[in-house]
């Protein structure tokens, strides 16, 4: 388990999957972290992925999010990459900044890391304004990046932070 200040990260379990595909199901969620009609399916195959580590965030003693990372391991290209999500109803509570925080120490102290990506869609100004204030940093933007539900290109943004810019 790892502690932040406000939320705890803990290995997601089968057990989580129902309450992590509620989340993904939420229309807010859904519109950045697509997926087909079974979101439960495509939360146990991150879990079994054996190159991507999800972690559940708990905040209050229940699940309201999840946070995962994948490691590149050409030693001369080391680095991590994240993603997370949240329940609606706790954005705008630090909670994501906690969880980011929190993993990126764990994969500098345990890991060695010293650089972390991050690629939000580059209309997603929440959760970009979010990343910022841990210190990710706008590397550019990567042109017609992913397909939208709307069948069409969308542009993505890809954002770093070195292990010295994090910010508490």
């Amino acid at each position: 388990m790892l502690r932040g200040r406000a939320v705890t990260l803990r290995p997601a379990t089968d057990a989580d999957v129902p309450t992590l595909a509620a989340i993904r199901a939420t229309p807010e969620v859904r519109r950045w972290w697509r997926g087909g009609d079974d979101l439960a399916g495509e939360i146990r195959a991150d879990l079994a992925d054996d190159e991507l580590t999800v972690y559940a965030i708990e905040h209050d003693g229940r699940v309201v999010g999840a946070i995962q990372c994948s490691a590149e391991t050409e030693p001369d290209y080391r680095h991590a990459s994240l993603d997370l999500f949240l329940a609606p109803e706790v954005r705008g509570a630090g909670l994501g900044g906690d969880a980011i925080r929190t993993l990126v120490r764990h994969l500098i102290d345990e890991h060695g890391h010293h650089r972390f990506t991050i690629d939000p869609a580059a209309a997603n100004t929440a959760a970009i304004r979010a990343y910022a204030k841990v210190g990710f940093r706008p590397v550019g933007i990567m042109r017609r990046y992913e397909r939208g539900a709307d069948g069409r290109w969308h542009d993505g943004l890809l954002m770093d932070l070195l292990a010295e810019d994090l910010r508490d």
